[in-house]
């Protein structure tokens, strides 16, 4: 008896077995004639809700996976017959469910779409996004999903959201593309990802690479509630972007309904500022900005503005702390707020937002200011230290304004040479071309450190005084704003001395007669009582209109011109014992009284450079003609 029952066991796992190898065999035919030709097209057009085409001969392949392979795949607009395909594919491989097969039905979990070329359409809001199905249903499932968010929009019953499967769609090798002129222009290239979304109410997650403007970037994106999102409610939101000039990341909540909001932590950080721009195409020129620049922010951002609150700004490693507000007027990003530093490079920041020429470059070509049409800027910074090239500031207080071809930086308060410095720098774009303005006022400062700062080591008095400098004129190029400006210098100086020259040796040597080099007394200082300076500039030329120095002795007074773009000059001088009248000079070298200079009065003439001036004694009452 149990051996019948062997035997019938062994023959009826012998029929199943045979029963599954004929069904299994049965499969591509089954699946050619009844499922690719008839239902896969009609399937993949009710889930997507586009037209689907498949032009090219379908192949079934039941080993390692049932599956049916399709060529020459195309998905359009119903409704637009006539418009290009939003999607082509040479192959879409999709995987099927044997078992719906053998029923007649197509159930799928993944399809694959192989080298597809997407088309998009650049939005009302500057994004570039595929046209939206008429219906299918994804599309279906959202509508239904709106009116779940609209019914409670605080908070929608998940409960009621479709549940409809949606599955795996990868892409292999694509490109994107746009109509620029009846043609199509490459956006992105080697596309590659996959969207996995098992269910319409599950989590769904993206992954995608690709090149985009010569660059290999990667797009990774999530949400716990995707249909709640494209719905038009909130929802949890986690996006990053990845290339080599830039990365940005936004972990929060975000709505895509009219009045969209995001609300999170958002990071960005590029090792180029400079490279950034010239990736982006922003318009803005390249050598503009340098340096690394890093943000970190909490931002509140809705209807085309965003607040960002606790911001963490780095720029070229030096961090700071604000917040700052961005919107949009008239097309262009409109940025304002306030930042505050440690310590902060005052030029690579300038650099960021003026046309100053980045560090270790003279900046000898034009001078580009159409970055000031687009963007207005309106920044509030401070810095407990600042540097500007070789210059130590403390306790700054300054300010960045760009708007409508006009950029102006400020800075209105800092501490530096024991003293205190205000200093503006504006570039103003006019039909005449760009007018550049320079403003420094050095007020109670050491003139010793400040002039071997300014590169002046040569007969400037040290001790406590003050300086001001006006400059303004054409800045076609930066060769030429101090060749054609005009302005003015003063400057007055208290107690101190007088350094680099031996005033003894230099009456002697003026009282013999000849020429000889500044150089030669030199070594030697002169104690003064102050000192006072002033200058009109003209087309790159300084015109002394008075310049005296006092000491306890003597007065030394000097009038003519230098020149600070070829640094020539062409002065004379005096060196007059106090309490007699200063004599100068007529332009032929005779004295502007008629009766003979006083003897003690000591004339003379510089002539020569800055670096290697050299001196001429004049003779008191003869012609030097």
């Amino acid at each position: 008896m149990p051996s019948s029952l062997i035997r019938r066991g062994v023959w009826g796992i012998g029929v199943a077995v045979l029963i599954i190898a004929l069904a299994v065999a049965a499969l591509p035919l089954i699946a050619s004639t009844r499922i690719v030709r008839d239902r896969i097209a009609w399937e993949l057009s009710a889930w997507s809700g586009f037209r689907v085409t498949i032009d090219g001969s379908p192949r079934i392949e039941v080993w390692p996976k049932f599956r049916a392979i399709l060529s020459d795949v195309t998905l359009s607009q119903w409704t637009e017959t006539d418009a290009p395909s939003v999607v082509e594919a040479d192959r879409v491989e999709v995987d099927l469910s044997a078992m719906a097969a053998l029923r007649g039905n197509v159930a799928f979990s993944t399809a694959r779409l192989v080298r597809p070329t997407i088309r998009v359409q650049r939005m009302a809001s500057g994004f570039y996004l595929p046209p939206l199905p008429t219906g299918g249903r994804i599309t279906r499932s959202i509508d239904t999903a709106r009116g779940v968010v609209t019914a409670n929009p605080q908070k929608p019953d998940l409960g009621k959201l479709p549940s409809d499967p949606f599955g795996t769609v990868e892409f292999r090798d694509g490109r994107v593309v746009t109509s620029v002129d009846g043609k199509d222009a490459e956006i992105l290239s080697s596309l590659n990802g996959q969207v996995n979304w098992e269910a319409m109410n599950s989590e769904a997650s993206m992954t995608a690479t690709g090149i985009w403007r010569g660059e290999s970037v990667q797009l990774d994106f999530s949400s716990t509630k995707p249909l709640v999102l494209f719905a038009g409610g909130a929802a949890p939101v986690t996006l990053s972007f990845k290339a080599a000039p830039a990365t940005f990341s936004f972990d929060g909540t975000a709505s895509m309904s009219d009045n969209g909001y995001l609300d999170g932590q958002a990071k960005f950080a590029a090792p180029s500022l400079r490279r950034v721009l010239e990736w982006s195409q922003a318009g803005i020129a390249p050598s503009a900005a340098i340096g690394a620049v890093s943000i970190a922010s909490k931002v509140n951002a809705s209807a085309g503005r965003g607040k960002f609150e606790n911001t963490t700004v780095t720029l070229n490693n030096n961090p700071g702390m604000g917040a700052l507000d961005f919107s949009f007027a008239e097309g262009s990003p409109v940025i304002a707020g306030t930042l505050a530093f440690d310590t902060l490079d005052l030029r690579s920041f300038l650099s960021a937002f003026t046309p100053v020429a980045p560090t270790g470059e003279d900046g000898p070509g034009d001078i580009d200011t159409s970055f000031a049409d687009r963007i207005n800027l309106d920044l509030r910074l401070s810095a407990a230290h600042a540097t500007v090239g070789p210059v130590q500031l403390a306790d700054v207080a300054a300010t960045a304004q760009v708007k409508n071809g006009l950029a102006v930086f400020d800075i209105s308060d800092a501490s530096a040479f024991n003293g205190n410095i205000q200093s503006s720098l504006r570039f103003d774009r006019k039909p005449e071309g760009t007018q550049v303005e320079m403003r420094l006022l050095a007020s109670d400062v050491d003139t010793g450190a400040f002039a071997t700062a300014a590169g002046m080591t040569r007969l400037m008095p040290a001790g406590t005084g003050t300086v001001s400098i006006i400059l303004k004129g054409p800045g076609k190029a930066w060769n030429s704003i101090f060749e054609n400006a005009d302005g003015s210098f003063s400057a007055t100086f208290g107690p101190g001395t007088l350094n680099g020259l031996d005033l003894p040796a230099f009456l002697k040597r003026n009282q013999q007669g000849g020429f000889f080099a500044l150089d030669d007394v030199a070594n030697g200082s002169l104690p003064i009582d102050g000192a006072e300076i002033k200058a009109s500039i003209s087309k790159g030329v300084a015109r002394l209109d008075k310049a005296e120095i006092n000491s306890q002795k003597y007065k030394i007074w000097l009038s003519g011109i230098a020149s600070y773009v070829g640094r020539g000059l062409a002065l004379s001088g005096g060196v007059v014992p106090n309490g007699q009248p200063v004599q100068q000079p007529q332009a032929n070298g005779q004295a502007t009284s008629p009766a003979p200079a006083p003897p003690s009065q000591s004339l003379f003439f510089v002539g020569g450079n800055w670096s290697a001036p050299f001196i001429s004694p004049i003779a008191p009452g003869v012609s030097g003609q």
